[in-house]
Parts: structure tokens; sequence; C-alpha cells
């Protein structure tokens, strides 16, 4: 427990300092600020050099199992898809991908599925290079816009998929409503995201405060709901046809974490190529994703998946 106290304490202190020497906080303070801190993730080309065109975490059967961890995140698609039954609808249906980053689970639902995708991010950059990664595709296609306003009229889509997009969001009731609203009736809906250990049931102690805000300050999440809390946020709402199911996948997932360290030692020139800034940046990120590390392993944060039936 001591060697525990100790790292957590340490990398509180260096992600302080390193804020303070970077001189750009990454705290949340509006959708604004997300939009800002995607904007500087994407035009660096950190985050996509080493993780390709995924950004979310990957999918692994068995635990230590050895896979590319770019294939895991495509694997992950894959089962999510599945999970959530979005596979049983025909090709030419409509999609929406809420919080798309730069488009790599769209062109896999547009290109293995048939699905007519579109693809929706705050960040213009993130729209931008998507656009520019999604070549003679007719069928997946992306814009900017706020989640918690989608232009789209009710009931326009077969099928909502959001990935690790929910931290990011401050109103999870409102972002639940707006999901299911352009769900169509018997549409399926498919989210995955980082959740919080429901502090109602098991209130949080002194250092796992310390830890959690230093996930949420990180990397601009306003908070994280539980399962739970998002599970009821989804049947709560006015939209919801039925009922909402979901799914504990921290087991799946959790050898991500120390993947996305290990892609910086397999590919170093890839960092080393886009410059001393970059790669300070991208060493500043690495005692914040042990701490996530720890945080799923000891059941602080678990990864939830959600499905249901417009």
């Amino acid at each position: 427990m001591q060697w525990i106290l100790i790292f957590i304490f340490s990398a509180c202190i260096f992600l302080a300092l390193s804020t303070t020497w970077l001189r750009k906080s990454r705290k949340y303070e509006s959708v604004n600020s997300v939009a800002s801190s995607y904007d500087s993730w994407t035009n660096d080309r950190l985050l996509e050099k080493l993780w390709g065109e995924h950004i979310h975490l990957g999918f692994y059967e068995k635990t230590r199992l050895k896979k590319d961890f770019r294939k895991a995140k495509i694997d992950f698609v894959h089962q999510l898809v599945r999970w959530s039954g979005l596979n049983e609808l025909p090709k030419g249906s409509r999609i929406l991908d809420v919080g798309c980053g730069i488009g790599g689970s769209a062109r896999i639902l547009s290109n293995d599925y048939g699905f007519d995708v579109i693809g929706i991010s705050i960040s213009q950059e993130q729209i931008k290079r998507a656009n520019e990664l999604t070549i003679n595709n007719d069928l997946c296609r992306f814009e900017v816009m706020n989640a918690l306003d989608l232009k789209f009229p009710k009931g326009s889509f077969d099928g909502v998929w959001s990935v690790e997009a929910g931290p990011h969001i401050s109103d999870k009731q409102k972002f639940a409503d707006e999901m299911l609203r352009v769900l169509r009736p018997g549409g399926f809906l498919a989210i995955a995201d980082w959740n919080q250990r429901d502090s109602k049931k098991n209130p949080l102690n002194f250092f796992e405060k310390l830890i959690m805000n230093q996930l949420l300050v990180q990397w601009t999440h306003p908070e994280f709901s539980s399962i739970e809390g998002f599970k009821n946020n989804l049947l709560n709402s006015p939209y919801c046809g039925c009922s909402v199911e979901t799914s504990n996948w921290t087991k799946y997932t959790i050898q991500s974490w120390n993947e996305s360290i290990y892609e910086g030692f397999r590919r170093p020139l890839a960092v080393l190529k886009l410059g001393l800034r970059s790669f300070l940046k991208g060493l500043r990120e690495i005692p914040t994703i042990l701490l996530m590390k720890w945080s799923f392993s000891s059941g602080l944060m678990e990864f939830g998946v959600f499905k249901s039936r417009g």
C-alpha cells in the first residue's frame, strides 16, 4: 500500500508541474475546452502516430493476450457491434457516431458492414482529419456538432454509436436524451464509456478523490458517470423505448493501458520525428495512463457498455 501512495503523490506532483511548464491547462471549463484539447491532440499527430486511427481502448479476449494494439482496437469495434446487435441491421442503414474522433470506428461501420455513417465531433480539427483519412467513401462523412444539440430530426437513425465520449460531456441526461431522440423506434443503441465506481453505494476515500481529480483535470473531463447512473439516464429519457442492458468490460480492455505506453517504445521514431515538444507531451501522459490503469484494476473505474432498442 505504501508504494501506491508514494506513486500517487509523485504522479500528482509531476502532473501539476508539467501542466505549469507546458502552460496549458486541460481542466474542463466548457465544450470549448474539450474542442481545444482535441484540436491540439489532433494537430500534433501524437496519438495518431502511436495508436493509429482509433483513440479508444482495445479488446483482449484473455488477459495478457499478445495482440497488436491497433488490431485490438479494431476487434473492439466488431465486439461492440455484435454485442449491441448492430450487426442485425441491413446494409444501407443510417448510423450516427457520436464523438467520432478521427473516424476510425465510422470507417469500419461503413466499410465492413455497409452502413451509411455520419460521424460528429465538437473538434473541428478531428473532423478535418477524419475527412482527410476517408477516401472515396460516399457512405461515411463527418460534421462538427455538439452531442448535446444534435441537428437531426427525431428518429433519423437506425443505429446510434458512441465510444468513450461521455466523460467529456457535462450533462449526462441531455446526452442520453439526444442520442435516443434521434434513434428510430426499433433502432439499436451502442455505447461504451469509462465509468466511475458508484460512489453512492461505495463512497470514495481521500486518495481515491485525489486520483479522480487528476483523471478529470488532465484529460478535460467534467465528471464520470457510474454504469448504473448512466443506465438510469437512458431509462429516464422520454425517448427510451424499452429496457437497457449493461455489461462491465474492464477485464477485456484493461490491458490497453499498458499497451498504450508500450507503443511509444515500439514506435520511438514516430514520436521523435514529431519533435521535442511532442516527445515531452507524450511523457506527460504516462502518469495519467498509469493512474487510469490502477483505477480500473482497483475497481475505482469500470469500463461500461450499454445497449438498448429505440
